[in-house]
């Protein structure tokens, strides 16, 4: 049976391909797109840039659960590939649409991330106060297919300097 990631962590290239780089054998499906914003939007990538949809650029993943690839392991894995402790950016890209967000879609979803998180506050950010968003998952906008695997089809195209594993 399939299950349902939903994450923001900045700038979504950056956050598909890294995603994507770690999990390449486990069959993963994603697609950056648009949620967390206000409900009477329908957004699109210069909408979204302005800052004022509350919507956040983020990366929804399917995925069938196994030993390598895990709800909390994906959550764990979204925390090493960025940084949760700024508030609104990451790198050089500001603003609301580029916050770090868990959007979770069941109840035991919200506990793990909320464990999860707790965990790795206490072992990795001490004293660096987490500031991610753990949120329920409202509706999905799927962005546009130019940004689909942007830097697949764009090997050269950028890249946020704040993706990458920290441990």
């Amino acid at each position: 049976m399939t299950e349902v990631a939903t994450f923001a962590a900045g700038c979504f290239w950056g956050v598909e391909k890294a995603f994507q780089r770690f999990f390449k054998n486990e069959n993963i499906k994603t697609s950056v797109g648009y949620t967390g914003g206000k409900p009477d939007n329908t957004p699109d990538y210069k909408t979204v840039c302005t800052g004022n949809t509350g919507h956040a650029e983020a990366l929804q993943i399917t995925y069938t659960p196994n030993e390598k690839i895990s709800y909390p392991i994906l959550v764990e894995f979204f925390y090493r590939m960025h940084d949760p402790t700024t508030l609104n950016y990451q790198g050089p890209d500001i603003g609301t649409q580029y916050r770090s967000a868990i959007f979770y879609h069941s109840p035991e979803q919200e506990q793990i991330a909320k464990t999860v998180t707790a965990e790795v506050q206490e072992k990795h950010y001490k004293g660096q106060p987490i500031v991610t968003e753990i949120v329920a998952a409202g509706e999905w906008f799927d962005a546009e297919d130019y940004h689909q695997k942007y830097l697949d089809k764009n090997p050269d195209g950028y890249e946020c300097p704040s993706h990458f594993l920290r441990w």
